[in-house]
């Protein structure tokens, strides 16, 4: 036996850690992320609307369109994802059972950067109006009192968007309760209204040009479910940031009072709304 860990070993396990958070992270690519950031926090930059004037008489001084700055701020934060092992107590490594933990942290790390963005949208200003500043609250009660996730609610959810103009891909976060609701609906599962072969592939990945991304029960705490009311959001990427100080990294290291070897992965990092006008709260009864 040795308690040497060769740096291939060490490559090989981080690599597999780093791929294995790739493929489990389900909110990559869905926000506006900022990675190597120093210090504890990251300013991001919201610039409002301009809107022209008429031109003045000739050689007049112009008129500034006096556009609004704000600056969201994320506070990061640091994470760990230790866990004792003996898997690398032999000269050679078992790369089997490596690979095993190494998607076990990397599920961890996905995990809980899924749930800061969702974090950070929850702590969002929703109004059942649209209303300047705010995001739109679409209710349970939309398409029938206490209902669940409905054609009425997605088309709710639309509506919002494309009154703001927002010309981006809208992404919609729900729970399986409401993957459930969806797939009873014909609207969404014929041929005749949609392309989409929600009955053979058992999920609904766009409706209404948004897209759709499915949670299941976390134990970080995924999507609010108050009482019966579950929560869930749709986004614009530019209207949630995610700032990073230290992305999923790995050690290795020797602990000889416990004879073990301690892996871990350290994370630092934070998120914010940036525009919550592009940002909806929808509620759905499961």
């Amino acid at each position: 036996m040795s308690k040497f860990l060769s740096d291939v070993a060490q490559k090989e396990f981080d690599s597999k850690v780093k791929l294995a958070f790739q493929g489990k992270y389900k909110l990559e690519g869905t926000c506006e992320y900022r990675g190597n950031v120093t210090g504890n926090s990251y300013d991001f930059r919201l610039m409002g609307k301009g809107m022209g004037h008429e031109r003045g008489a000739p050689s007049s001084d112009v008129t500034p369109m006096d556009i609004s700055h704000s600056k969201p701020t994320a506070t990061m934060k640091d994470y760990e994802f230790p866990e004792y092992t003996d898997i690398f107590n032999d000269a050679e490594v078992n790369f089997d059972e490596m690979s095993k933990l190494a998607s076990v942290i990397a599920n961890a790390g996905g995990r809980r950067k899924d749930q800061l963005q969702i974090d950070a949208m929850a702590a969002g200003t929703f109004n059942a109006t649209l209303t300047a500043g705010e995001g739109l609250l679409v209710d349970t009660d939309v398409g029938g009192v206490g209902t669940g996730l409905n054609v009425a609610k997605l088309r709710a959810i639309k509506k919002m968007f494309v009154a703001r103009e927002a010309d981006e891909t809208i992404f919609i976060a729900m729970e399986s309760e409401g993957l459930d609701d969806l797939l009873a609906d014909s609207t969404l599962t014929s041929s005749d209204y949609n392309t989409v072969k929600a009955l053979v592939n058992g999920e609904i990945n766009q409706f209404l040009g948004m897209t759709f991304i499915t949670f299941g029960t976390r134990a970080e705490g995924g999507l609010n479910l108050t009482g019966s009311i579950q929560d869930g959001y749709a986004w614009t990427a530019s209207s949630v940031g995610v700032a990073s100080g230290i992305e999923l990294s790995v050690s290795t290291d020797w602990i000889p009072t416990k004879s073990s070897w301690l892996s871990n992965a350290n994370l630092k990092m934070g998120a914010t709304i940036i525009d919550n006008e592009g940002v909806c709260k929808f509620q759905y009864t499961v």
